[in-house]
Parts: structure tokens; sequence; C-alpha cells
């Protein structure tokens, strides 16, 4: 973990700071025109499923006040489902259903939601309360993750995700982002999610944050976070590199969930992943981003991106 105080010895650490990121990483490799294509989760979904990349499946989408009105009946027969806006950010707005008490809609925290507060969330998201420029939205519903029973105890009520950042195609870091009390089921560190460094080579967790302090259990339920490797590793890395290609953004960050049944799913992309994954790994990013550098002009697949990053950076 980082013990250092002055900007000189960050940098000598190889971390990449805020400037440097938006300067040399987005700027040098994410052309603006290709933005729409992770900053709108709805088109996000359709590419990506276009050329065959799992995602969680789509029940509907929210694209007036007059379906607002119908929500009621549209959602009576589901249990557990999830409410997005198409062009949030930060996880504003993500609202998640896990059961039903009756007429109401029951929360990861146990608390419980009617239809009204449920139509008034899905009506402000509509309106633009949780997209990037306050700009009207649409609200997607998809379902629920069941997660994969390797996260037990190492994930509060929500799902778990892995966020992997990419550099012109190749995995260069990666943490899991698990669900606290705090983070009301959502893997949102800036809500009180815990982040966990996780290993490129081997899904194997390395270190852990939470508010950008280490920890080593989870803060509700004890487990001990060492202890966590994420399973089909290499699938899942092979599925982050591929956005690469179907997105052409050099600096991009994917969001993963494992499901239960179907394994890795992509949830979103993102062209301007923070930072603090270089915290949970403990390292910083820009020896591996040179490496990267430094195979440019050899041209390699999804899966040969890959391979080359397992072996570089175990």
């Amino acid at each position: 973990m980082f013990k250092f105080t002055t900007p000189a010895k960050l940098n000598k650490a190889g971390v990449i700071g805020m400037n440097r990121r938006n300067v040399e990483l987005i700027a040098q490799n994410n052309p603006r025109r290709l933005y729409p294509l992770v900053d709108d989760k709805l088109k996000t979904k359709q590419v990506t499923q276009g050329v065959g990349i799992a995602v969680p499946a789509m029940i509907g989408v929210v694209r007036t006040q007059h379906h607002v009105g119908q929500l009621g009946e549209f959602l009576s027969d589901l249990k557990g489902f999830v409410i997005k806006p198409s062009k949030g950010s930060g996880g504003k707005g993500i609202l998640v259903i896990t059961g039903r008490d009756g007429e109401d809609f029951v929360k990861p925290s146990g608390s419980c939601v009617t239809l009204k507060e449920l139509q008034h969330h899905v009506s402000s998201t509509l309106s633009g309360l949780y997209s990037l420029g306050g700009n009207p939205d649409v609200a997607m519903i998809e379902t629920l993750v069941e997660f994969s029973d390797v996260f037990e105890g190492f994930s509060y009520e929500g799902v778990p995700d892995v966020r992997v950042i990419l550099f012109r195609g190749y995995p260069v870091m990666a943490m899991t982002r698990l669900s606290t009390r705090e983070s009301d089921g959502k893997a949102n560190l800036h809500q009180g999610a815990v982040g966990l460094g996780i290993d490129i080579a081997t899904g194997r967790s390395l270190k852990a944050v939470q508010h950008g302090k280490p920890i080593e259990h989870h803060p509700d339920t004890g487990r001990k976070l060492s202890e966590l490797k994420v399973p089909y590793w290499e699938t899942l890395l092979n599925l982050t590199s591929r956005c690469y290609d179907v997105t052409g953004l050099g600096y991009l960050g994917a969001d993963i969930v494992l499901d239960k049944n179907l394994g890795p799913l992509l949830l979103e992309l993102n062209a301007r992943p923070g930072l603090a994954i270089q915290i949970a790994n403990g390292m910083g990013m820009r020896p591996r981003l040179s490496l990267i550098e430094s195979q440019r002009g050899i041209e390699r697949n999804a899966e040969e991106r890959v391979a080359y990053a397992m072996e570089a950076f175990g």
C-alpha cells in the first residue's frame, strides 16, 4: 500500500495522476467521436451484444413519462431487477431491487420502496437527474444478476463486479468492487464499497481498501479478503479485451459481473476510468502502460493480447 507523502515519490512509484490520465491517456487515446458508444449504456449493450459479448438480459426500457405510469403492471410479476439511467455515471441513479414485500419493492439493505417512490425515481431519471450534463435520459430495466457462489461472504447483499483497465486492448490492472451495507448493495467505491486489487496473471486477490484505507476483512461479513480468487479469469479478460475492438477506445474501463449460471457478463464501459485501482493494487500503472506502449505496431487479437498481459504482469 502507498505510504508516500509527496508527488515526487508517487511519480517515482509509477502512479498515474489525474492530469496525466486526462492529457496522456484519455485525450491521446480516446477520440471524442467514440464517447457515445460508452457514455450511453443502452448503446453499449446493443453494440457489444451484437458481436456476441455476453451482457445482462434487458427486461425493458422506459422512454417516456407515459411509460412510468405503466410500471406497476409491467413489474407486477418481477421479484428482482435493476433500474439504471442509460447515461448515468458513478453509480448514480442505479436502483437495485432484490425482492417484494406485498406491493412494495425490497432493496438489498432490506428497506422497502413503494411503487410511487419507484415511479418517482424513474421519472427523475427520464428528466436527466442522474445523466451526464443533466440531459434527458431513458431508464433501463435489467435482470438481476445471480452472483457466483465464490463471492459468498466477500460482498454484502449486492452484486460485486470486476473492473479491468485496458490500454490499447491489453488488460493492465484489475480490481473487484465488493458491495457493503454502506454502499446499499452497489459496487461503487465512492459510496463505500470495498476495492480489492486482483492479480492480472492469476485472478487472485492482492490488497483491499475502503475509502482509500487498507482493510483485511469485509466490514460487514468479516470474510478475509485475501482468500478471494476470481473464477473464469482468462475468459473474463478475453471478454474485456474484445471491448477494445468494438469501441476503438485506447484507454478503457470494463466492468464485469460473474453470474452463477452464465459466467462473466459485461455491465458497462467507461472512457474515463478512475485511478483508485492503483491504490487497491498497491502499485502504479505507468510501468505497465509503458510496456504496452512498446508493443505499438505489433498486431495481436484479443486472446493474444490477454496472453501477453498475463505473462508480462505475472
